[in-house]
């Protein structure tokens, strides 16, 4: 069996090349939720979206999330109520682009939840839906918010991740990160990661999407365990991310923001860190953060590409 640890945009591309191996009839995909959020009274989980549509080739190729041949008349015509909005309204916000498509999902999550179903089981049910070839498990079914505070004097100076990620293009400095709620979640997918033949950490943000799950209990001290059969993908290659903010985070957070850095965040826990080829030359400072390093073509451009970085990943722990 194959688990993987998964962000959004990055950890969907990514599983894309692991369906393709001959084991990809057992994966199981556990998702970061703590980018969840509620917006006009609906629950959205935008990791688990997107490894769901992505996996489904529903996904927007060009955006990466949403929907293919997506329409937006509900966002459009929410823009009539703007002026009549009341102060400390949230009422009719759009700085959170959604789809008219991919506004069923939502719809049909929050009424299965107020109905008294977990994520779990609505995440089950939406990948049934979708004819999906891999089992997905959010991180948690209790409340986990990932808040941001501020480095730039503004106020409120803490925020949840979506209004700095989204309304706020995550384009301001960052002086802490913190996972409200983690102390008490009930991590999921700790049965999966037990007896799993090789644990991937997908390229996914490692302070914003594979933190939140290692804050929850048991999951760092269960990775360390079976650590011999954990490898991670970097997500930064050359110094930069390719796709977010991972590249800046780091730096802000006092993390150095290069392969050598993600190394020193994933030794703990991963005895192999994979790494891109452009990236070679630092592959012996790699190792000397205790973790081995494999060098690759981790630009996913291709499905060819992709499905060789899945296969590389497994047999480094293999």
């Amino acid at each position: 069996m194959i688990a993987v640890l998964a962000g959004g945009v990055g950890a969907a591309r990514f599983l894309r090349g692991v369906v393709r191996l001959p084991k990809a009839s057992d994966v199981t995909v556990i998702v970061n939720t703590g980018d969840d959020t509620v917006m006009h009274g609906l629950h959205i989980s935008p990791d688990i979206d997107t490894v769901t549509y992505t996996l489904a080739e529903a996904i927007d190729p060009q955006r990466g999330w949403g929907l293919a041949d997506e329409s937006w008349n509900a966002m459009a015509n929410l823009g009539r109520y703007a002026s009549v909005i009341p102060d400390g309204s949230s009422a009719g916000q759009t700085w959170f682009n959604l789809g008219d498509r991919d506004l069923a999902t939502h719809l049909y999550r929050t009424a299965r939840l107020a109905e008294g179903a977990t994520l779990a089981d609505v995440t089950d049910e939406i990948a049934r839906a979708w004819d999906l070839p891999v089992r997905i498990i959010p991180m948690t079914n209790d409340r986990v918010r990932t808040m941001v505070t501020r480095a730039d004097g503004a106020t409120p100076r803490e925020i949840p991740f979506q209004e700095y990620f989204v309304k706020l293009r995550h384009d301001v400095p960052v002086e802490s990160i913190r996972f409200d709620g983690a102390d008490a979640a009930m991590p999921l997918g700790l049965d999966a990661l037990e007896p799993a033949d090789a644990i991937l950490i997908a390229p996914s943000n490692p302070l914003v999407s594979i933190a939140p799950l290692r804050s929850l209990a048991g999951v760092d001290d269960l990775l360390r365990r079976r650590r011999d059969h954990v490898v991670a993908v970097s997500p930064i290659v050359a110094g930069s991310a390719l796709k977010g903010p991972a590249d800046r985070l780091m730096r802000e957070l006092g993390h150095e923001p290069s392969v050598v850095g993600v190394a020193r965040l994933y030794a703990p826990i991963a005895s192999a860190l994979v790494i891109d080829e452009q990236d070679a030359a630092l592959a012996t400072a790699v190792e000397s953060e205790g973790i081995r390093c494999i060098v690759t073509n981790t630009i996913m451009s291709t499905p060819e590409i992709t499905t060789a970085l899945a296969r590389t990943c497994i047999e480094a722990v293999s």
